[in-house]
Formats: C-alpha cells, structure tokens, sequence
C-alpha cells in the first residue's frame, strides 16, 4: 500500500517538506482510460478551544508519528493508525500526523475520514498544496468533481511546479467537461515532465494543441 510521507508540522522540520512523494495513488476509470493519482471537518461539540501543547507534547507527539511511519512502511497499518491516532490525540496541532493519518484512510477508501484530517492539515498550514491534493483525490473518489477542481486551483497557485497536482487538476477538468482548462492542466505538467504519459496521453485525450 502506499505509505505515508513526511509533512512537517509547525513544531518539527521543515526540511525537505517539498520533495514530494506521491499521495495514496490509485486508479481512476475515465472513459476507458486510468490515471494513477494519489469542507472542512465538523465540529460536533462547540467546546472551548484547547491550549496548543507545550514542547514535550509536541516532542511527543512527533515521535508517535514518526513511529506511525515505520510501522505504515512495516505494512502494519492499524498498528500506524493507532499511532498516528496518539500523535493527534497528544497535539492536535500536528499537521504531519493529520496528513499521514489522511494517507492511510484515503489507501483504505476511507475518503470522507480522509477529507477530514486533509482539511484539519490543510487549516493548519494552508500555504502547502499536499492537504489541498490529497482532498481533491479523496472527492474525486466520491465524485465531488467540483470541490475537487476548487482545491487544485488553489494547490496549483500553492505550488506550480507540482506536476502530479497538474494531471490531476486535467482530470478534474475532463471530468467537468471543461476541456480548455483540462488542456491547460495537462500542458503544464507536459511541459514539467515532457515523457509523463499520464500527462501527454490526457493532452491528447482533450485536443491539446503542441507547442
């Protein structure tokens, strides 16, 4: 199964967070073609807001993520959820637990779950393209076309260099029957990766015109 990969919190390294790994990949049938791809959470309690953790919860937590990790990568994956699970119930802040707990629901087909932590991760740091991609597979998945194509035009403008969030912004696209933006998409992540075959087959697939 996929496995979860780093995404810094605020209280740990930020490092290396834009080597991106792709996100929970998995097939979706478009007309006869695959693509391999990778509302915010309800509060259901109006409770007064916690205090954010001190260091030691912080350091706590982190290390269960990072435990979370080994474990995914074991392919021990309720043993990782359990952990990522205490990372979040230990700082509810860590946007690296949210994100990789995000990752395991979203390979289980846990997409709504999946939706949730995406959002909670995405809340916390709303400068970084992986939360808004990783939800945007997720509505796909459940055919919320719309809200998916809204997230990857923010993740686009978060991070144009992505090429994975351009292909899946072309399916979005394709889908919504919008093949002047799909083509947009798909062209610049040909133009990113000129040999991805995802992205020169879903150009073609849209009329693309090459440059």
């Amino acid at each position: 199964m996929p496995l979860p990969v780093r995404y810094p919190s605020s209280g740990a390294s930020r490092c290396g967070w834009r080597a991106f790994a792709p996100i929970a990949l998995f097939a979706i049938a478009l007309g006869g073609c695959s693509i391999n791809l990778g509302s915010l959470s309800s509060e259901p309690d109006k409770e007064a807001p916690k205090a954010a953790p001190g260091g030691a919860e912080v350091a706590e937590a982190q290390a269960y993520n990072m435990r979370g990790q080994a474990l995914a990568r074991s392919g021990k994956t309720d043993e990782a959820l359990a952990a990522f699970d205490q990372a979040v119930a230990t700082d509810p802040h860590n946007s690296d637990a949210l994100y990789n707990r995000g990752l395991l629901y979203q390979s289980d087909k846990q997409h709504q779950a999946a939706i949730e932590d995406f959002s909670a991760a995405n809340g916390l740091t709303p400068q970084r393209a992986e939360p808004l991609l990783g939800r945007a597979i997720s509505y796909l998945a459940l055919d919320r076309v719309k809200e998916a194509a809204a997230d990857l035009d923010e993740a686009a403008q978060a991070d144009p260099q992505n090429v994975q969030i351009w292909i899946t912004r072309g399916l979005a696209y394709e889908r919504l029957g919008d093949k002047a933006k799909a083509a947009e998409s798909y062209g610049r992540a040909v133009s990113l990766r000129p040999k991805d075959e995802a992205a020169r087959s879903g150009f073609a697939r849209v009329g693309g015109k090459s440059g």
